[in-house]
């Protein structure tokens, strides 16, 4: 057996061990991946161990994250910090090898994956980004910005939508760096995919616009090499190299059956399989020292980015401002006095619905914050998210930081957690808040791997009217408020918007969720640090305080008026606006306390489910929401209608004294 076989089967072996050692995973798709695997890591992808996250790496993205053992091998073969233990650990409580892969969990992975389809779209941000920095910043021979982006996918995330959306968007822009490799093992969880997948894949891909290859044995070394060097010489257009592989490849009862895909092979079958694959070593977990050696990537990484470092070096002397502009970049801050254009709105002055606020705010930061970038899947004109006087990303022109996604809302937050992953950038999406469902994943993700992916939702309740109760959001902010490491912040006007981009901007550790209004609303007094602590008070009785009205959004303005209505009966009535539980969750007990005294009955409004809000009323308060999906008519009707009136919100809350 020669060397570069005996690696192969050497990631084959250390896969196959791990998964019959947990007693659990997916020994197939490493069996057959491993090749192509081996390939791309050993003679082509730009990489350094000692330092996972230097920005002129090449990115790599196992879409197929069931497959996490495939790549916990190549970390540990490759001279990460991932100890051969680690791998014996593997899907065990407190290891660094969850059963799919964790961005940031376990050093050298460039995204979370697992939700198939979500690694494949996200490589797609990343070279995204990837062109946008390098027409942007690169000079002459000072190309500071030159990588390429690999995932391996497999037929499961070729059959997902997003990978359709994904792909359709790379084709359509042309990112000449992206190259996925195709698993084609024909078989997936359940069966074969023939049941229910008979694309003709390789005409589906040149339709979107990619080059296509083809490996017809997955276990040809030269030929995989062969097919990834021609994706990467004077490619304009991304490629898919479709490798046909086995799945289980080597396990004599199993291969190229569901039975190798999510279950361990058992150990009579482990013990074959090696036999099949002239294993010569009894011992579990066996790393020949040749294969350590031939396999590590410590010198070869430490070379490439001693080279990178170099040229970012000349770069600086030549570019000072431009290297300065991407120092604060690298390191994900922002620019001294980046808030400062970000208007005071005037209380009284003309009414302007949330939305046109954002739009103003976003273009005030735009200006100050060159890493600030973004688009909507096709909704610019309604959700304000056009950063003015800048280019758009068109077909093989990305200098623009201006995104024309289309309508691919779940490809378009997927990608913008692959811009987020590469660095540098802070990229914002935006749509109608109802469509939020269409993405819901890649948000999950985007939490999942504390990205702040900044979302900007518009249309936010029933308040948008005619439109009709197909795009009156209902249980979406519920949904939204309910997923871990979200930031969820409606603001009830022009200068609580200001205030919660800045929230968005200054977050370093999760997404946030900007939920904004397509009706006119009045300008309140500023209170920048109120809304910076998740709830104020917007507006106190002139007596005793007998019942509390929280709200959001545009309902505040109808708590206002509802607390008039009360004064006028001598019941004290406080306004509290609420643009974020999660925030005002996270103050101390004593601000929570002088907000949402206790004693005091306590009133909810939000034209929305009423899910998640008696955690702030308790069982003795009331909430004013929406009990079903709402109609088409002119808003004032509508708010009417399901009684968000300041008369209705009066009777509830003087139906708890």
């Amino acid at each position: 057996m020669n060397l570069e076989q005996l690696a192969i089967n050497t990631i084959r072996t250390l896969s196959i061990d791990a998964v019959q050692k947990a007693n659990s995973g997916h020994p197939g798709a490493p069996l057959g991946m491993a090749p192509m695997a081996y390939v791309l890591w050993t003679k082509f992808l730009r990489h350094n161990p000692r330092n996972p996250y230097w920005m002129g790496r090449d990115r790599f993205v196992l879409s197929a994250g069931h497959a996490s053992m495939l790549i916990y091998s190549l970390l540990h073969l490759t001279g990460y910090d991932l100890p051969l233990d680690e791998l014996r650990n593997f899907r065990q409580w407190g290891s660094k090898t969850p059963g799919h892969p964790e961005f940031h969990h376990t050093h050298g992975l460039d995204a979370t994956t697992g939700p198939l389809g979500q690694g494949a779209a996200m490589t797609v941000g990343m070279a995204l980004a990837e062109a946008h920095l390098a027409a942007r910043y690169n000079r002459d021979d000072l190309k500071v910005f030159d990588n390429y982006t690999y995932a391996i996918v497999s037929d499961g995330d070729l059959q997902e939508g997003i990978s359709h959306e994904a792909a359709s968007l790379a084709g359509h822009l042309r990112l000449g760096k992206l190259v996925w490799l195709y698993d084609d093992n024909d078989v997936q969880l359940d069966s074969a995919t023939n049941v229910s997948f008979s694309d003709e894949t390789t005409q589906r891909f040149e339709a979107y616009g990619w080059r296509v290859l083809s490996v017809h044995d997955g276990n040809d070394v030269a030929a995989i090499e062969q097919a990834i060097h021609a994706a990467r010489v004077g490619a304009d257009q991304p490629t898919l190299i479709r490798v046909k592989t086995i799945i289980g490849y080597g396990s004599p009862n199993k291969s190229g059956t569901s039975k190798a895909h999510g279950e361990p092979l058992g150990e009579e079958e482990v013990r074959l399989t090696k036999q099949t694959l002239q294993w010569p070593y009894e011992e579990p977990f066996t790393v020949p020292d040749e294969v350590r050696e031939h396999m590590s990537a410590l010198e070869r990484g430490a070379a490439q980015e001693a080279a990178w470092n170099d040229l970012m070096a000349r770069y600086r002397e030549a570019h000072p401002e431009l290297a300065a502009e991407l120092d604060l970049g690298f390191a994900r801050d922002l620019p001294e006095g980046w808030a400062s254009d970000v208007p005071t709105f005037e209380t009284g002055g003309k009414a302007q619905a949330t939305r046109a606020s954002s739009g103003t705010v976003l273009n005030a930061i735009a200006k100050r914050v060159p890493m600030l970038l973004g688009g909507s899947a096709d909704l610019a004109g309604s959700t304000k998210t056009t950063i003015s006087g800048e280019p758009f990303t068109k077909i093989g022109e990305f200098l623009g930081r201006n995104v024309y996604f289309g309508v691919r809302e779940h490809a378009m937050a997927a990608s913008a957690n692959g811009m987020s992953l590469y660095g540098v950038l802070r990229p914002y999406v935006g749509t109608f808040l109802v469509f939020s469902d269409y993405l819901k994943p890649a948000l999950r993700l985007s939490a999942l791997m504390n990205q702040p992916v900044i979302y900007v939702f518009t249309h936010d309740s029933i308040g948008l009217g005619e439109d009709g109760p197909t795009h009156q959001p209902i249980e979406q902010l519920a949904m939204l408020r309910a997923t871990p490491n979200v930031h969820v912040l409606r603001p009830a006007d022009a200068n609580e918007t200001a205030a919660v981009w800045q929230m968005a901007l200054e977050r370093r550790d999760g997404p946030s969720v900007l939920v904004f209004s397509r009706q006119d609303l009045p300008v309140l007094p500023r209170n920048h640090q109120g809304v910076r602590r998740g709830a104020y008070v917007v507006k106190e009785a002139d007596t005793e305080v007998r019942v509390v009205l929280i709200a959001t959004g545009s309902e505040v303005h109808l708590a206002m008026e509802a607390a008039d209505l009360l004064a006028q009966e001598g019941v004290g009535a406080r306004v509290v606006s609420m643009p974020s539980a999660e925030v005002f969750r996270a103050q101390d007990e004593a601000y929570r306390a002088s907000i949402l005294p206790a004693g005091v009955k306590r009133v909810a409004i939000e034209a929305a489910s009423p899910v998640g809000w008696h955690e702030w009323v308790g069982t003795d308060g009331a909430v004013v929401a929406m009990q079903g999906f709402g109609a088409s008519a002119p808003y004032k009707t509508l708010l009417e209608k399901f009684g968000f009136t300041p008369q209705n919100i009066a009777k509830v809350a003087r139906g708890l004294l």
